[in-house]
Protein backbone atom coordinates (compact mmCIF):
# COMPACT_ATOMS: atom_id res chain seq x y z
CA UNK A 1 0.00 0.00 0.00
CA UNK A 2 2.85 2.45 0.91
CA UNK A 3 4.70 2.15 -2.04
CA UNK A 4 1.24 2.36 -4.15
CA UNK A 5 0.96 5.85 -2.01
CA UNK A 6 4.15 6.41 -3.51
CA UNK A 7 4.05 5.71 -6.77
CA UNK A 8 1.02 7.86 -6.90
CA UNK A 9 2.69 10.88 -5.34
CA UNK A 10 5.81 10.55 -7.70
CA UNK A 11 2.72 10.79 -11.06
CA UNK A 12 0.80 12.83 -9.15
CA UNK A 13 -0.01 14.49 -12.21
CA UNK A 14 -0.97 11.95 -14.44
CA UNK A 15 -3.10 10.72 -11.39
CA UNK A 16 -4.97 13.65 -11.36
CA UNK A 17 -5.42 13.92 -15.66
CA UNK A 18 -6.77 10.46 -15.01
CA UNK A 19 -9.02 11.09 -12.39
CA UNK A 20 -10.35 14.62 -14.21
CA UNK A 21 -10.56 12.63 -17.76
CA UNK A 22 -13.01 10.15 -16.02
CA UNK A 23 -14.74 12.82 -14.05
CA UNK A 24 -15.47 14.84 -17.27
CA UNK A 25 -16.17 11.85 -19.99
CA UNK A 26 -18.30 9.73 -16.96
CA UNK A 27 -20.55 13.43 -16.98
CA UNK A 28 -20.47 13.42 -20.44
CA UNK A 29 -21.69 10.08 -21.21
CA UNK A 30 -24.01 9.75 -18.57
CA UNK A 31 -26.00 12.67 -19.80
CA UNK A 32 -25.64 12.01 -23.67
CA UNK A 33 -28.48 10.19 -24.73
CA UNK A 34 -26.40 7.68 -26.20
CA UNK A 35 -23.77 7.72 -23.88
CA UNK A 36 -21.64 4.66 -23.14
CA UNK A 37 -22.17 3.34 -26.71
CA UNK A 38 -19.64 2.58 -29.66
CA UNK A 39 -20.89 5.16 -31.88
CA UNK A 40 -19.74 7.99 -29.15
CA UNK A 41 -16.84 6.51 -28.46
CA UNK A 42 -15.56 6.19 -32.17
CA UNK A 43 -16.98 10.09 -32.75
CA UNK A 44 -14.82 10.79 -29.20
CA UNK A 45 -11.83 9.36 -30.20
CA UNK A 46 -12.30 11.00 -33.79
CA UNK A 47 -12.39 14.71 -32.70
CA UNK A 48 -9.57 13.91 -29.87
CA UNK A 49 -6.84 12.15 -32.06
CA UNK A 50 -5.07 15.34 -33.76
CA UNK A 51 -5.07 17.06 -30.58
CA UNK A 52 -3.43 13.76 -28.96
CA UNK A 53 -0.69 13.79 -31.41
CA UNK A 54 0.21 17.50 -31.19
CA UNK A 55 0.13 16.80 -26.82
CA UNK A 56 2.41 14.25 -27.68
CA UNK A 57 4.76 16.47 -29.88
CA UNK A 58 5.19 19.32 -27.69
CA UNK A 59 5.98 17.00 -24.74
CA UNK A 60 9.64 15.87 -26.31
CA UNK A 61 10.68 19.23 -27.01
CA UNK A 62 9.37 20.68 -23.04
CA UNK A 63 11.31 17.03 -21.71
CA UNK A 64 14.32 19.15 -22.79
CA UNK A 65 13.94 22.42 -21.27
CA UNK A 66 12.11 24.13 -24.48
CA UNK A 67 8.67 24.96 -26.45
CA UNK A 68 7.83 24.39 -29.42
CA UNK A 69 5.46 26.56 -31.10
CA UNK A 70 5.79 25.32 -34.63
CA UNK A 71 3.41 21.97 -33.41
CA UNK A 72 0.57 23.10 -35.16
CA UNK A 73 1.85 24.75 -38.30
CA UNK A 74 3.64 21.69 -39.25
CA UNK A 75 0.42 19.48 -38.43
CA UNK A 76 -1.19 21.97 -40.70
CA UNK A 77 1.14 21.96 -43.49
CA UNK A 78 1.12 18.08 -43.36
CA UNK A 79 -2.72 18.22 -43.36
CA UNK A 80 -2.29 20.15 -47.12
CA UNK A 81 -0.13 17.59 -48.14
CA UNK A 82 -1.44 14.63 -47.44
CA UNK A 83 -4.83 15.81 -49.14
CA UNK A 84 -2.86 15.42 -52.37
CA UNK A 85 -1.36 12.36 -52.16
CA UNK A 86 -4.02 10.09 -49.93
CA UNK A 87 -5.59 9.01 -53.38
CA UNK A 88 -5.00 6.40 -56.13
CA UNK A 89 -3.59 3.11 -55.88
CA UNK A 90 -2.67 1.26 -52.53
CA UNK A 91 0.95 1.64 -53.36
CA UNK A 92 0.65 5.34 -54.06
CA UNK A 93 -1.44 5.67 -51.07
CA UNK A 94 1.08 3.78 -48.73
CA UNK A 95 4.18 5.94 -50.87
CA UNK A 96 1.95 9.19 -49.86
CA UNK A 97 1.58 8.52 -45.83
CA UNK A 98 5.49 8.00 -45.86
CA UNK A 99 5.93 11.45 -47.46
CA UNK A 100 4.18 13.20 -45.28
CA UNK A 101 5.28 11.42 -42.21
CA UNK A 102 8.85 12.17 -43.60
CA UNK A 103 8.17 16.01 -43.76
CA UNK A 104 6.86 16.06 -40.40
CA UNK A 105 10.07 14.82 -39.62
CA UNK A 106 11.85 16.98 -41.23
CA UNK A 107 10.10 20.27 -40.25
CA UNK A 108 10.94 19.04 -36.24
CA UNK A 109 14.75 18.23 -37.54
CA UNK A 110 14.82 22.11 -39.16
CA UNK A 111 13.56 23.61 -36.02
CA UNK A 112 16.08 21.51 -34.14
CA UNK A 113 19.11 22.71 -36.17
CA UNK A 114 17.99 26.47 -36.08
CA UNK A 115 18.09 25.80 -32.13
CA UNK A 116 21.41 23.72 -32.07
CA UNK A 117 23.12 25.15 -34.90
CA UNK A 118 21.86 28.35 -34.86
CA UNK A 119 21.76 29.00 -30.74
CA UNK A 120 18.05 30.21 -30.94
CA UNK A 121 15.64 29.71 -27.85
CA UNK A 122 13.36 26.75 -28.98
CA UNK A 123 10.63 29.65 -28.32
CA UNK A 124 11.76 31.93 -30.66
CA UNK A 125 12.98 29.52 -33.20
CA UNK A 126 10.06 27.34 -33.88
CA UNK A 127 7.76 30.94 -33.52
CA UNK A 128 10.04 31.58 -36.67
CA UNK A 129 9.87 28.53 -38.51
CA UNK A 130 6.11 27.31 -37.61
CA UNK A 131 5.32 30.87 -39.67
CA UNK A 132 7.16 29.60 -42.70
CA UNK A 133 5.71 26.14 -42.26
CA UNK A 134 2.01 27.98 -42.36
CA UNK A 135 3.33 29.81 -45.26
CA UNK A 136 3.72 26.42 -46.87
CA UNK A 137 0.53 25.11 -45.75
CA UNK A 138 -1.25 28.35 -47.73
CA UNK A 139 0.86 27.66 -50.77
CA UNK A 140 -0.22 23.85 -50.77
CA UNK A 141 -4.15 24.92 -50.30
CA UNK A 142 -4.55 28.70 -50.43
CA UNK A 143 -8.18 27.46 -50.63
CA UNK A 144 -9.53 24.35 -48.40
CA UNK A 145 -9.75 21.15 -50.55
CA UNK A 146 -8.39 17.89 -51.91
CA UNK A 147 -9.10 14.30 -52.55
CA UNK A 148 -8.38 11.60 -49.72
CA UNK A 149 -9.55 7.81 -50.84
CA UNK A 150 -12.91 7.17 -49.41
CA UNK A 151 -12.37 3.93 -48.62
CA UNK A 152 -9.47 4.75 -46.47
CA UNK A 153 -11.12 7.69 -44.59
CA UNK A 154 -13.59 5.03 -43.56
CA UNK A 155 -11.83 2.44 -42.48
CA UNK A 156 -9.68 4.70 -40.52
CA UNK A 157 -12.37 6.79 -38.82
CA UNK A 158 -14.37 3.79 -37.91
CA UNK A 159 -14.41 0.74 -35.73
CA UNK A 160 -11.77 -2.26 -36.24
CA UNK A 161 -15.21 -4.31 -37.99
CA UNK A 162 -15.37 -1.33 -40.49
CA UNK A 163 -11.69 -1.86 -40.57
CA UNK A 164 -12.00 -5.66 -41.29
CA UNK A 165 -15.14 -5.37 -43.81
CA UNK A 166 -13.87 -2.67 -45.95
CA UNK A 167 -10.11 -4.24 -46.92
CA UNK A 168 -11.92 -7.79 -46.60
CA UNK A 169 -9.08 -9.06 -44.41
CA UNK A 170 -11.12 -11.06 -41.52
CA UNK A 171 -13.71 -13.20 -41.56
CA UNK A 172 -16.64 -10.54 -39.41
CA UNK A 173 -17.97 -13.82 -37.76
CA UNK A 174 -14.71 -14.87 -36.23
CA UNK A 175 -15.29 -15.13 -32.23
CA UNK A 176 -11.68 -14.07 -31.47
CA UNK A 177 -12.40 -10.68 -33.73
CA UNK A 178 -15.79 -10.04 -32.68
CA UNK A 179 -14.35 -9.38 -28.98
CA UNK A 180 -12.56 -6.65 -30.03
CA UNK A 181 -14.35 -5.59 -32.95
CA UNK A 182 -16.01 -2.57 -31.45
CA UNK A 183 -12.64 -1.32 -31.32
CA UNK A 184 -12.36 2.51 -32.32
CA UNK A 185 -9.47 2.55 -34.81
CA UNK A 186 -8.45 6.05 -33.83
CA UNK A 187 -7.62 4.66 -30.30
CA UNK A 188 -5.79 1.53 -31.02
CA UNK A 189 -3.80 3.80 -32.73
CA UNK A 190 -3.16 5.98 -29.88
CA UNK A 191 -2.01 3.15 -28.48
CA UNK A 192 0.86 1.92 -30.97
CA UNK A 193 2.04 4.97 -30.93
CA UNK A 194 2.47 4.95 -27.50
CA UNK A 195 3.70 1.43 -27.68
CA UNK A 196 5.93 1.86 -30.87
CA UNK A 197 7.19 5.09 -30.68
CA UNK A 198 7.12 6.54 -27.81
CA UNK A 199 8.00 4.09 -25.09
CA UNK A 200 10.79 2.49 -27.47
CA UNK A 201 12.50 6.37 -27.74
CA UNK A 202 12.53 6.92 -24.32
CA UNK A 203 14.59 3.86 -23.14
CA UNK A 204 17.34 4.97 -25.92
CA UNK A 205 19.98 6.70 -24.76
CA UNK A 206 19.32 9.45 -26.78
CA UNK A 207 16.05 9.21 -25.07
CA UNK A 208 17.59 9.82 -21.53
CA UNK A 209 19.73 12.04 -22.09
CA UNK A 210 16.46 14.09 -23.40
CA UNK A 211 15.12 13.84 -19.90
CA UNK A 212 18.80 14.45 -18.33
CA UNK A 213 19.59 17.62 -20.50
CA UNK A 214 15.82 18.91 -19.02
CA UNK A 215 16.89 18.24 -15.26
CA UNK A 216 19.98 20.00 -15.83
CA UNK A 217 21.51 20.71 -18.88
CA UNK A 218 25.11 21.47 -16.98
CA UNK A 219 25.17 18.23 -15.42
CA UNK A 220 24.20 16.37 -18.62
CA UNK A 221 27.29 18.13 -20.48
CA UNK A 222 29.74 17.61 -17.31
CA UNK A 223 28.22 13.65 -17.66
CA UNK A 224 29.92 13.21 -21.73
CA UNK A 225 26.29 13.03 -23.16
CA UNK A 226 25.49 13.87 -26.30
CA UNK A 227 23.27 17.73 -25.62
CA UNK A 228 23.48 18.93 -29.29
CA UNK A 229 21.82 15.02 -30.87
CA UNK A 230 19.02 14.86 -27.96
CA UNK A 231 17.76 18.05 -28.95
CA UNK A 232 17.62 17.08 -32.97
CA UNK A 233 16.45 13.85 -31.37
CA UNK A 234 13.63 15.88 -29.17
CA UNK A 235 12.62 18.33 -32.20
CA UNK A 236 12.70 15.97 -35.29
CA UNK A 237 9.88 13.44 -32.85
CA UNK A 238 8.29 16.08 -32.49
CA UNK A 239 7.77 16.52 -36.27
CA UNK A 240 7.47 13.47 -36.38
CA UNK A 241 4.77 13.08 -34.42
CA UNK A 242 2.83 16.33 -35.28
CA UNK A 243 3.15 15.10 -39.09
CA UNK A 244 0.84 11.85 -37.64
CA UNK A 245 -1.69 14.50 -36.58
CA UNK A 246 -1.80 16.12 -39.95
CA UNK A 247 -2.11 13.02 -41.49
CA UNK A 248 -4.73 11.83 -39.77
CA UNK A 249 -7.06 14.80 -39.89
CA UNK A 250 -6.59 14.95 -43.44
CA UNK A 251 -7.95 11.02 -43.44
CA UNK A 252 -11.25 12.05 -40.47
CA UNK A 253 -11.54 15.31 -42.77
CA UNK A 254 -11.05 13.99 -46.42
CA UNK A 255 -9.08 17.70 -47.42
CA UNK A 256 -7.00 19.98 -46.93
CA UNK A 257 -6.79 23.34 -44.78
CA UNK A 258 -5.09 25.75 -43.97
CA UNK A 259 -6.52 27.26 -40.90
CA UNK A 260 -4.29 29.55 -39.08
CA UNK A 261 -6.07 29.82 -36.48
CA UNK A 262 -6.71 26.18 -35.81
CA UNK A 263 -2.74 25.86 -36.17
CA UNK A 264 -2.60 28.13 -33.33
CA UNK A 265 -5.43 26.82 -31.36
CA UNK A 266 -3.88 22.95 -31.75
CA UNK A 267 -0.15 24.54 -30.08
CA UNK A 268 -2.00 26.04 -27.20
CA UNK A 269 -3.64 23.67 -26.17
CA UNK A 270 -1.00 21.07 -26.98
CA UNK A 271 0.85 23.14 -24.03
CA UNK A 272 -1.75 23.01 -21.92
CA UNK A 273 -2.44 19.25 -22.18
CA UNK A 274 1.11 18.57 -21.47
CA UNK A 275 1.06 20.54 -17.83
CA UNK A 276 -1.96 18.50 -17.19
CA UNK A 277 -0.91 15.25 -17.81
CA UNK A 278 2.11 15.88 -15.27
CA UNK A 279 5.19 17.12 -17.58
CA UNK A 280 7.09 19.79 -16.06
CA UNK A 281 7.51 22.75 -18.60
CA UNK A 282 10.89 23.20 -16.66
CA UNK A 283 11.63 19.71 -18.17
CA UNK A 284 13.54 16.55 -17.45
CA UNK A 285 10.36 15.05 -15.64
CA UNK A 286 6.86 13.61 -16.87
CA UNK A 287 6.28 11.82 -20.12
CA UNK A 288 4.10 11.23 -23.71
CA UNK A 289 1.77 9.06 -22.19
CA UNK A 290 0.55 11.76 -19.62
CA UNK A 291 -0.12 14.39 -21.94
CA UNK A 292 -1.89 11.92 -23.90
CA UNK A 293 -4.35 12.04 -21.32
CA UNK A 294 -4.11 15.15 -20.95
CA UNK A 295 -5.09 15.83 -24.67
CA UNK A 296 -8.47 13.70 -23.51
CA UNK A 297 -9.15 16.12 -20.28
CA UNK A 298 -8.81 19.04 -22.70
CA UNK A 299 -11.69 17.22 -25.40
CA UNK A 300 -13.56 15.80 -22.56
CA UNK A 301 -14.58 19.52 -21.24
CA UNK A 302 -15.08 20.45 -24.80
CA UNK A 303 -17.96 17.54 -25.06
CA UNK A 304 -19.44 18.74 -21.78
CA UNK A 305 -20.08 22.23 -23.52
CA UNK A 306 -22.70 20.32 -26.16
CA UNK A 307 -24.25 18.42 -23.40
CA UNK A 308 -25.04 21.27 -21.24
CA UNK A 309 -25.40 24.34 -24.01
CA UNK A 310 -22.56 26.45 -22.61
CA UNK A 311 -22.70 29.65 -23.97
CA UNK A 312 -19.72 30.22 -26.59
CA UNK A 313 -18.97 33.25 -24.78
CA UNK A 314 -18.56 31.67 -21.30
CA UNK A 315 -16.72 28.42 -22.64
CA UNK A 316 -13.26 29.85 -22.75
CA UNK A 317 -13.82 31.09 -18.60
CA UNK A 318 -14.78 27.61 -17.67
CA UNK A 319 -11.83 25.84 -19.48
CA UNK A 320 -9.82 28.05 -18.50
CA UNK A 321 -10.61 27.82 -14.47
CA UNK A 322 -10.80 23.75 -15.12
CA UNK A 323 -7.25 24.38 -16.57
CA UNK A 324 -5.93 26.21 -13.80
CA UNK A 325 -7.19 24.34 -10.85
CA UNK A 326 -5.71 20.96 -12.42
CA UNK A 327 -2.39 22.52 -13.39
CA UNK A 328 -2.47 24.03 -9.78
CA UNK A 329 -3.51 20.83 -7.83
CA UNK A 330 -0.47 18.62 -10.37
CA UNK A 331 1.70 21.08 -8.65
CA UNK A 332 1.45 21.11 -5.27
CA UNK A 333 3.86 18.59 -4.57
CA UNK A 334 6.48 21.63 -5.28
CA UNK A 335 5.56 22.70 -1.61
CA UNK A 336 5.23 19.36 0.08
CA UNK A 337 9.16 18.33 0.00
CA UNK A 338 11.73 18.72 2.01
CA UNK A 339 14.51 18.55 -0.75
CA UNK A 340 14.48 20.17 -4.64
CA UNK A 341 16.57 17.07 -5.67
CA UNK A 342 12.95 15.07 -4.68
CA UNK A 343 11.54 16.67 -7.73
CA UNK A 344 14.02 14.99 -10.34
CA UNK A 345 12.67 11.11 -8.86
Amino acid sequence: MRALGNALGRHLGLTLAVLLFLLFYGVYNLFHPKGFTTAVLIQNTNESFALVMAAMAQTVPVLAGGLDLSVGAVMTMVNCLASYLLAGSPAAMLGGVLVCLAAGALAGFLNGCVVVYGRLQPIVATLATGAVYLGVALWLRPTPGGAVDQDLAWALTNDLSELADTYGWLDGETAWFQAIAWLPVPLLLMILVVLLVWLPFRETVTGRTVYAVGSSEPAAFMSGLAIDRARLAAFTLAGFLAGIGGLYLAIQTSSGNADVPQAGAYTLNSIAAVVIGGTSLLGGSGGAAGSLVGALVIRAISFNFRIFDVPPLVQPLFEGIVLLAAVSLGAGRVFRVKNRLQLMT
